[in-house]
């Protein structure tokens, strides 16, 4: 029981008195430390620390509050996040706080001082994410089932310590789930009329605007942004176009031409719960050039485009091709950085855009640090070419410093390096950004998408 008219503080430091008193009278001085830090943090006056988190259950996209209470007062305090990708591997991020006077905490507020990031990042235990010393090399973090969630955990734990994969001893802890895919949304797949790819429908029986979805190089099908645009209201068929095993062979090799693509677009426009003449078109990577390329098609007219990080043509090669080998630069462990070949001093005449046949607003997205395309010259060539064809109110620049290759929705880790092909030969790639500015990049820049899209599909 409380004494009369003590309060938890006041009865904390008479204990703290008599425990030391207590020590000294026994000559235990030497294990003085050590107890009072154990009743220090596992106080019997004090409720056991309680960490939270709000929502537990999110889309990819949200923020969630982590706060924790019940602490001693002034001491610090890790947050270790860990989780395991759907190959197996571990990724976990860690990070320094202090608690304040009363004993709580709050990542919304708070600054770490230290760790996988540092300063007030509410989300920095979920783009922090790192495979821990010793992982296997070059691994990228992909969500490939989009009907299930991220399971991350993420744990309380006394001092100032580095977690580093190793096991861990929690004051408490709390699991979250990050999903792509809202309750309610509806995943098709597409295998008509030669066509790979996956549909997303948003809840409701529509008709809902649409984006056809189109990624890089790295070949097969990714699924998540789509699903996360319809989630956010939107229809999106996800196109497989390169090394997918539903796609005509041989792999390693474009085989599909201007009339798949034209093929995918009028799929959604015949789609009877997509709105016809509301159908944009997001492409990152050499999937920049195919947005670009198949927007000035005949009989095309999307409502907008979004560009991210790629180029306005392409060289007689693909990206990875042995061709184009020369405009390859490696650094000291071997990596490869592909900038060079999607400079537009570089491409082929023939397989350039025609920027002037672009017809609609075009928002193109720049991660300065991009080391696998030349995004900053490319987005000065179709701007300049716009303003030359009088159409330079169709453009819209988004440019950050710091940021990579692979701006992605909000909160995933950045691949700064990742594994490109492991067949016939090892290829790693090098992909840019630094953690931070690149996290900060893909936060800006999906508000931004999403205010893009409001304008000019539900406008």
């Amino acid at each position: 029981m409380l004494r009369a008219g003590l309060s938890v503080k006041t009865l904390w430091q008479l204990m703290e008195m008599k425990t030391k008193t207590c020590l000294k009278v026994h000559g235990r001085m030497a294990d003085l430390q050590h107890a009072m830090g154990a009743f220090r943090w596992m106080s019997s006056v004090r409720p056991a620390p309680v960490l939270t988190a709000a929502p537990v259950r999110a889309l990819i996209d949200e923020q969630i509050s982590i706060k924790g209470r019940f602490l001693p007062p002034n001491s610090p305090i890790t947050l270790c996040s860990r989780m395991h990708s759907e190959d197996g591997d571990l990724w976990e991020a860690f990070a320094h706080y202090n608690t304040d006077a009363s004993g709580s905490f709050s990542l919304t507020s708070d600054r770490s001082v230290g760790g996988s990031y540092t300063g007030c990042e509410p989300m920095g235990l979920f783009w922090g994410l790192h495979p821990p010393p010793g992982s296997r090399e070059g691994l990228r973090l992909r969500k490939r089932n989009v009907e299930t969630p991220y399971t991350v955990h993420v744990s309380l734990l006394e001092g100032h310590i580095s977690p580093s994969g190793g096991p861990i001893t929690e004051l408490a802890a709390v699991t979250t789930e990050r999903s792509y895919m809202a309750p309610g949304v509806r995943r098709i797949d597409i295998r008509q009329n030669g066509i790979v790819g996956t549909l997303f429908l948003p809840p409701g029986p529509g008709p809902f605007p649409a984006m056809l979805d189109m990624w890089g190089m790295g070949g097969g099908l990714n699924e998540y942004r789509s699903a996360l645009c319809a989630s956010r209201g939107y229809a999106s068929l996800s196109l497989a176009y390169f090394e997918h095993k539903d796609l005509p062979g041989p792999l390693r090799e474009l085989n599909v031409g201007n009339e798949y693509f034209k093929s995918a677009f009028r799929l959604l426009q015949d789609h009877p719960q997509i709105v016809a003449e509301r159908v944009g078109i997001v492409g990152l990577s050499f999937g920049v050039y195919l947005t670009l390329n198949l927007a000035t098609q005949p009989g095309i007219n999307p409502s907008c485009l979004i560009c991210i990080n790629g180029p306005m043509g392409r060289s007689h090669f693909l990206p990875g091709d042995k061709g184009e080998v020369k405009y390859w630069n490696y650094d000291e462990r071997g990596y490869i950085a592909f900038r060079q070949i999607s400079l537009p001093s570089n491409m082929a005449p023939e397989y350039k855009v025609k920027m002037e046949k672009i017809n609609c607003p075009l928002m193109y997205i720049i991660g300065e640090d991009d080391l696998s395309s030349a995004s900053t010259e490319n987005a000065d060539q179709i701007e300049e070419e716009l303003r030359a064809a009088g159409k330079s109110h169709l453009f819209t620049r988004l440019s950050y410093p710091g940021a990579g290759h692979l701006i992605e929705p909000p909160y995933a880790p950045n691949a700064r390096v990742t594994m490109w092909r492991i067949k016939p030969e090892k290829m790693v790639a090098l992909f840019g950004g630094y953690d931070a500015p690149h996290a900060a990049a893909q936060e800006d820049a999906w508000r931004k998408i999403l205010c893009f899209l409001e304008s000019n599909l539900r406008g």
